[in-house]
């Protein structure tokens, strides 16, 4: 059985729930899914999806860093919309974060309601 690590770092916002900010497992870190809140204030950030969407993937290119990997290292992501009405934006900043032709593999889905109100979160999983 292999150990498991838990990832903190302030560079992300801190747990809002009875969850750890990324788990490194087998050779994998999982960080869990990630809303638009700004790690400093804890305050949701202001602005449309696609706005959310970078703060998003700041707070995991965070996660990642912290856990000593990089999107580069990614193998799957998971994509939560409030409508999929976003998806064209939230699409467009994603795809900046991942070098071209080597985007992990992805499931975007509508959801009813986020925390906060966001309109995105995302989550990753990511060799070490």
């Amino acid at each position: 059985m292999s150990e498991r690590r838990i990832v903190s770092t302030d560079g992300a916002p801190k747990a809002i729930g009875p969850y750890s900010q990324a788990v490194i497992a087998a050779g994998l870190v999982h960080c869990s899914g990630q809303i638009a809140l700004d790690p400093s204030s804890g305050q949701l950030v202001a602005g449309d999806v696609a706005a959310q969407t970078e703060r998003v993937m700041k707070n995991l290119s965070a996660l990642l860093s912290a856990a000593g990997t990089d999107f580069t290292r990614a193998v799957k992501c998971n994509v939560y919309l409030t409508s999929m009405e976003h998806f064209a934006a939230m699409n467009e900043v994603y795809s900046r974060y991942f070098p071209q032709g080597a985007a992990p593999a992805r499931a975007t889905v509508a959801v009813a309601q986020l925390p906060r109100a966001a309109l995105v979160e995302i989550d990753c999983v990511a060799l070490l």
